[in-house]
């Protein structure tokens, strides 16, 4: 087995007679960060979406070296799990209430002591226990996404777009977030519109462009790379 817990091998989706997805391949190195960039409409999403099993695709996708489950279900059993760009939260329940439902696979004590570690982790969530979900800000909103999504305790998690909407400040508390959670021995898969904060947390970068990859390797090599930088990251090398 290498060590890459997801393997993705000539990824194509289609919809309708229209192929969206031109056979991307990637891998998420066990304990790493790998981010997928590019503009709206690249096919990042879709490429997500494919991994988790949400739509169809042709090609090989592995899980911890063997085949990933068929099912989206199986997928969450096996450590899967998916953050969708929508955040797709119950807005009538609480925070709490939110948050039991991300760890419904688990037994109760588990569920309990998870639960604890994610108001550790989100203070805020904490404080906003019984408010009723549709009610928080933003960046509370898609905090509240990562913890429903760590409360099945996850080995991969897959985050679409988790600074879409928000204030720089939060941006980076958010992101900063996701960077700690790797250091937990969590391995994670962010497609990010906002290529330059991407980069600065991930180990491992694809630019995905018309549905295929451009460009890959090493995320700090590619924050540094003048023509790289100028054309999607919007200005000259920061030194």
């Amino acid at each position: 087995m290498s060590g890459n817990l997801l393997e993705l091998r000539d990824i194509r989706v289609s919809y309708g007679h229209a192929e969206v997805v031109h056979g991307i391949s990637l891998d998420v190195a066990s304990g790493s960060i790998a981010t997928v960039i590019g503009a709206n409409g690249a096919g990042k999403t879709t490429l997500l979406n494919a991994a988790m099993g949400v739509v169809p695709c042709t090609g090989t996708i592995l899980y911890r070296g063997a085949p990933a489950p068929r099912s989206i279900e199986g997928r969450v059993q096996a450590g899967m799990c998916l953050v969708p760009e929508r955040r797709e939260l119950f807005t009538t329940m609480s925070v709490e209430d939110n948050l039991a439902l991300g760890g419904f696979l688990r037994s109760g004590d588990e569920r309990r002591e998870t639960l604890a570690e994610v108001y550790q982790r989100f203070p805020r969530l904490a404080e906003r226990r019984k408010q009723i979900a549709g009610t928080l800000s933003g960046g509370e909103r898609q905090m509240l996404a990562l913890g429903r999504a760590l409360m099945s305790r996850p080995q991969l998690l897959l985050l679409d777009e988790p600074s879409l909407g928000l204030a720089p400040k939060i941006v980076a508390e958010i992101l900063g977030i996701v960077s700690e959670l790797r250091a937990t021995g969590v391995s994670i898969l962010l497609v990010e519109q906002n290529a330059r904060a991407a980069l600065e947390i991930a180990d491992d970068a694809y630019l995905v462009e018309l549905g295929e990859v451009r460009r890959s390797g090493k995320a700090a090599d590619m924050a540094a790379d003048p023509s790289l930088v100028e054309s999607y990251l919007g200005g000259a090398t920061q030194h």
